[in-house]
């Protein structure tokens, strides 16, 4: 025991490591506190149910399938070209549209359409999709993935999900 301050060496090493194993436990708590509070302090985003715009009408023709692209809507600014996403629309007769993911239901293989055969093509193990996405040849698995759609006065747009819709122009 010290005379002076009345402490011992013992109480004053105790102290210190209290004040130490406190840091150390509140610079651990900052990330997990963090992750619990994210869902109330991040800022809304469009997010995958957003509805995302393909181009005019008129860059699909009636009874064509063509390829479209759209910007990615959770993507950062790094991800430069990454963040544009391939898909297959659609047109059946004018008022009615599809579009497809360009992946395969079963590998996640990009799928390419063959206008001669109507035929979506898997290169990957040979799957193939007739023109509305239905599964024709292949390893059993689900049909092509393809989204809920709109059109909106010479716009085309489609919202993000794994479902097979069809629906008309309104």
């Amino acid at each position: 025991m010290s005379a002076e301050n009345g402490m011992s060496r013992r109480a004053a090493l105790v102290k210190l490591g209290l004040f130490l194993n406190g840091i150390v436990g509140a610079a651990l708590a900052v990330p997990i506190v963090r992750y619990l509070l994210s869902p109330v302090i991040r800022e809304k985003k469009i997010c995958y149910e957003s509805w995302l715009s393909l181009g005019g009408l008129e860059q699909f023709p009636a009874g064509q399938t063509r390829l479209a692209t759209y910007r990615n809507p959770v993507v950062s600014s790094w991800d430069g070209e990454t963040g544009d996403i391939a898909c297959w629309v659609r047109n059946v007769d004018n008022q009615t549209f599809q579009v497809f993911a360009i992946n395969c239901a079963h590998l996640g293989c990009p799928v390419r359409w063959f206008a001669q055969s109507n035929l979506f093509m898997c290169p990957c193990h040979g799957g193939a999709y007739y023109q509305d996405g239905s599964r024709a040849s292949g390893r059993r698995s689900a049909d092509c993935f393809s989204t809920a759609i709109r059109s909106r006065v010479g716009n085309f747009s489609s919202k993000l999900a794994k479902c097979r819709h069809q629906v008309s122009r309104s």
